[in-house]
């Protein structure tokens, strides 16, 4: 009887189980699941009192410990790896922060969705986050910070916090095959959050699948009144400037020109500069500056890319008389 290594979640996302199989009863004694760490098995290695072992490669074993005094001569011999997904990586910064219980139970509840039964156990721990891990900082090294761009262009998690990363974690770990089910389990989530929960949701949209199907959850993000979840997808979220037309990021950079957001942080602001933006922008400022009020500073960098020629005679001399109006 061999002890083998299976694929349970999506292909992409590479999650292990380990069948411990006991060769003396001859009975599988249960599932334990794994998938949490850095380390792959470079090939099939180690006898085990004459039963054969056998790994498939993966992006995430751990190491097996032995549960029965059978299994203390296994030898596994691995190397680490680079991260190429966004959950080892979230894996790898949250269990260098968390407390090895509140480890346990994360990855316990991510193992339980993985497998398909677990969208009740999802509800409850995406709830109780903020109480299990705490809201601190999550700590990022720039190297880290590297890594998530490496991994999804303009992802940038330098803000988040401690909380934040754990319900993206429990989210990532949706079976996602089925795009309908996949779909109505997180409008449900959406549906039930609060608004520390939908600022973590809307911050990690550029991490789910199926980013075809989120078209709608995006411009409802863009229009709340809630400026924390306005920020949560329109600043360090590059899903905006990806998946809003043309009409929509206009209004989205106007509006975080009124809510006083800063666009510098919009992902994408240079690229979809353009010339009806410009004109938007260069009236909003003639009006702050007939009203005598100041102009966000932001407004001058967001317009700039998109002026024409004659565009920029026009925005010239409003920056002029914006200036001297605040000396």
């Amino acid at each position: 009887m061999r002890l083998i290594g299976i694929e349970v979640a999506e292909k992409r996302h590479r999650h292990v189980v380990v069948l411990r199989v006991d060769p003396g009863c001859r009975q599988i004694p249960g599932l334990e699941a794994f998938g949490h760490l850095r380390q792959t098995v470079t090939r099939p290695t180690g006898k085990l009192q004459g039963e054969e072992m056998v790994h498939a490669a993966c992006a995430s074993l751990l190491e097996i410990a032995p549960t029965h005094a059978w299994q203390e001569k296994a030898v596994i011999e691995a190397r680490r790896m680079p991260v190429t997904d966004s959950m080892t990586l979230l894996d790898s910064w949250l269990q260098r922060q968390l407390k090895a219980e509140t480890w346990d139970w994360l990855r316990d509840t991510c193992t339980a969705v993985i497998a398909g039964g677990g969208t009740r156990a999802l509800f409850i721990a995406f709830s109780a986050a903020g109480r299990r891990a705490g809201r601190d900082d999550l700590l990022l090294s720039s190297a880290d910070l590297v890594t998530a761009q490496a991994i999804r262009r303009g992802w940038d998690p330098s803000r988040w916090s401690i909380d934040q990363a754990v319900r993206t974690r429990l989210v990532l770990s949706l079976p996602s095959l089925e795009a309908k089910a996949w779909l109505t389990t997180l409008d449900q989530l959406f549906a039930a959050a609060g608004l520390e929960e939908l600022v973590a949701l809307y911050q990690a949209l550029p991490l789910f699948p199926h980013q075809d199907l989120l078209a709608s959850r995006i411009a409802e993000g863009v229009r709340s009144n809630m400026k924390p979840v306005f920020n949560a997808v329109a600043l360090d979220n590059p899903i905006t400037s990806e998946r809003l037309d043309q009409d929509a990021w206009n209004q989205t950079v106007l509006k975080a020109l009124f809510v006083a957001s800063p666009v510098a942080r919009m992902v994408g602001s240079e690229s979809r500069a353009n010339t009806v933006l410009a004109q938007m922008l260069i009236d909003y400022a003639r009006e702050r500056i007939a009203a005598k009020r100041p102009v966000p500073v932001d407004l001058w960098d967001a317009a700039r890319p998109g002026c024409t020629a004659d565009q920029r005679v026009e925005f010239d001399r409003l920056q002029h008389s914006a200036a001297v109006m605040s000396a």
